[in-house]
């Protein structure tokens, strides 16, 4: 079907997906639509057997789906990775780096001070955000180039946009995942292939395994007090649903955004756009 007919289709039947961060609340919602879209994905995980628990054969055809070991911050357990991928299905058509977290050492407090926060604590946030995106690209595009073509796909966050209060390291690190998107973009392009495109999403505030009980009372299910100035200052007034992310991955993914490179793109329920009055 031509990219430019008025019914494009998200499949990606024969494409070979390869997706870091897919254990997660959000990740796994976003592996399930690859594998319902047809792809043939190569899950990277740090740990195994929770992905085994997560997606077992019977959830994910085998001979469309692989588990590979990898730690994002570590280029050698990388490669590996991509050459079991590639031993596997031949090509890497697209990459998706959702990997990322935050943690309490390094968000701010009433009983932690932005000057104490520890350095170890700084530096695993940020590295396991944004070095944990560029060195995926490193290893896993590199295929891209010699087939000229490809698709990557990162996961950035609102806070990249607009940082929010008491977790400064997150919001710098998603900020600088931004960053890059824009200038990879921009170098594949110019340097190996306009046929290479590199684009973000920006999740708002979804209820996930890191933020649940920030946003939410964990006795009553009620917003918390940020939990109510998030929903205030989102028009559509209410949290995110992880099958909200879907619609935009896929297209991001597709032939149907074959001329859309460098953007990022907020899923956020309206919060960007909303001035507080």
């Amino acid at each position: 079907m031509n990219a430019g007919a008025s019914n494009v289709s998200f499949d990606l039947t024969g494409r070979t997906v390869a997706m870091t961060g897919g254990t997660g609340v959000l990740g796994r919602v976003l592996v399930t639509a690859l594998v319902q879209a047809g792809a043939n994905v190569a899950l990277i995980a740090r740990d195994i057997e929770k992905a085994q628990a997560l997606f077992p054969a019977n959830v994910a055809p085998k001979e469309r789906f692989l588990i590979l070991g990898a730690d994002v911050t570590d280029s050698n357990t990388l490669r590996a990775a991509r050459d079991q991928c590639l031993d596997r299905f031949s090509r890497i058509d697209a990459l998706v780096n959702g990997a990322g977290g935050n943690t309490p050492e390094a968000t701010t407090s009433e009983g932690r001070r932005f000057f104490d926060l520890p350095e170890p604590a700084l530096r695993s946030v940020v590295e396991l955000n944004l070095l944990g995106t560029i060195l995926p690209c490193q290893v896993l595009a590199e295929p891209m180039v010699r087939q000229g073509e490809g698709v990557i796909v990162n996961i950035t966050s609102m806070n990249a946009l607009r940082p929010l209060t008491r977790i400064p390291a997150y919001s710098a690190a998603k900020a600088g995942v931004a960053n890059f998107t824009q200038w990879l973009a921009v170098h594949m392009a110019q340097e190996y292939s306009p046929r290479i495109r590199v684009n973000a999403i920006a999740p708002g505030f979804f209820l996930t395994e890191q933020n649940r009980f920030l946003l939410t009372d964990r006795e009553t299910g009620g917003p918390t007090l940020r939990g109510a100035s998030v929903l205030a200052h989102t028009p559509m007034g209410r949290f995110g649903e992880p099958a909200d992310l879907v619609g935009v991955f896929l297209w991001l993914l597709s032939p149907a955004a074959s001329f859309v490179t460098g953007i990022i793109v907020p899923v956020d329920g309206g919060f960007s756009a909303f001035g507080g009055v």
